[in-house]
């Protein structure tokens, strides 16, 4: 059945437990696509990549296909020095960067690991860093927490029953925690504690713990803040570099107007879309809930018109259960943008499968265009049907 007559819910970024996650395992977010009926989900975890053969098995067993993705923050320096933001509305020059249909049970080579273990470790340090710097922050303010990152670390891995070791602390899981921390010690005097800790009062309903935990996260750390510890983001060629190694195609998710004003990277789509050519960027993601559906329709058509294959994903990665199947902020997605991100996952479930047997996908080691879309677009519906 040719892919062009035919088109069914797909999501190709979600981020899986011990990922800061809208859902508590695995099994439970596999059973949430299942039942409304998404045909392929794309995990798409920052740091560590351990729970993806227990995604996989999951997702098998209840007839979804499993597509492996990554997601980095890099930097580029030049655009930084420009002041101009990319995807990132607060930081210029920092890029989020995908890869997707990966091979995640391949040996790493040499150099793969090395950019792995300094993924890793940059994280793992800066977030234990931050989680002492709150902890003292809040000491001051009259709490003590007790919190460390080890503690938070066992506590995610407990919610999520994975491994220790497969954690990997974001500032999400670190807000999570230190407002628990308040629910659980002062429950009665949640007010005046966090103007204490503020240095003024709480805009957040003092009964929306997801609330508390963003405005935590905005007014504690971020730069100038007191919780703020730097990142070390990867540079832009180490991690287009780490996902050639792991079999991938390097993305480029899109902000479009999640942010206000637009990026000045993403301001005319035609633009980015050459932009993302020149950088060796073939393919391109969109999180439709943050953007309204013009805008939508206006990325699709740039990135299709400059060749590019287009994508669409939800992220899941705050505590809001939105559906599974994509939809913009003020609708659902036009029929044209449906049909385009159907056509992108399929190419991408081709070049996964390809890849793993060792054969040419999408892309090739070195980046470079190497298949025919439309025969990949088939192969991979067939993929997703199961057929």
């Amino acid at each position: 059945m040719s892919t062009r007559s035919c088109s069914e819910a797909v999501n190709t970024h979600v981020h899986f437990p011990p990922n800061f996650s809208a859902f508590d395992t695995v099994a439970e977010a596999v059973a949430a696509a299942a039942a409304q009926g998404v045909r392929a989900v794309g995990i798409s975890n920052f740091y560590d990549q351990s729970v993806y053969g227990r995604f996989a098995e999951a997702a098998v067993a209840a007839g979804i296909a499993p597509l492996y993705g990554l997601e980095f923050i890099t930097l580029d320096p030049a655009l930084e020095a420009a002041g101009v933001r990319v995807n990132d509305p607060a930081n210029p020059g920092r890029m989020y960067l995908c890869g997707k249909g990966i091979d995640p049970f391949r040996e790493k080579s040499g150099r793969a690991g090395l950019i792995a273990d300094e993924i890793r470790a940059g994280n793992d340090l800066r977030a234990s860093r931050m989680v002492s710097k709150l902890a003292a922050h809040f000491a001051a303010a009259g709490l003590e927490t007790g919190l460390t990152s080890a503690a938070i670390a066992q506590a995610v891995a407990e919610r999520g029953q994975v491994p220790l070791e497969w954690v990997s602390l974001q500032e999400r899981h670190i807000a999570r925690a230190f407002q628990e921390a308040v629910w659980t010690l002062l429950a009665g005097e949640r007010g005046a504690l966090l103007e204490r800790v503020f240095g003024g009062p709480a805009a957040a309903a003092l009964d929306d713990a997801a609330a508390v935990q963003g405005e935590l996260r905005t007014r504690l750390m971020k730069a100038g803040k007191a919780g703020f510890v730097d990142e070390a983001p990867l540079s832009f060629a180490d991690a287009y570099e780490y996902v050639l190694l792991m079999g991938g195609i390097p993305t480029y998710p899109t902000l479009a107007d999640g942010a206000s004003p637009v990026c000045e990277f993403e301001a005319d789509p035609a633009q980015l879309a050459q932009a993302l050519v020149e950088r060796g960027i073939h393919a391109a993601e969109l999180i439709p809930v943050r953007n309204r559906s013009r805008v939508v329709d206006d990325c699709v058509a740039a990135f299709t018109q400059a060749g590019l294959i287009v994508m669409a994903g939800t992220e899941h990665n705050t505590p809001k259960r939105i559906p599974l199947e994509p939809a913009c902020a003020d609708g659902p997605l036009s029929d044209v943008a449906r049909q385009a991100f159907w056509e992108g996952t399929c190419v991408v479930a081709a070049h996964q499968a390809l890849v793993a047997d060792g054969e040419a996908g999408f892309v090739d080691e070195t980046g470079a265009l190497t298949g025919e879309r439309a025969e990949l677009a088939e192969l991979g519906a067939r993929i997703i049907k199961g057929e």
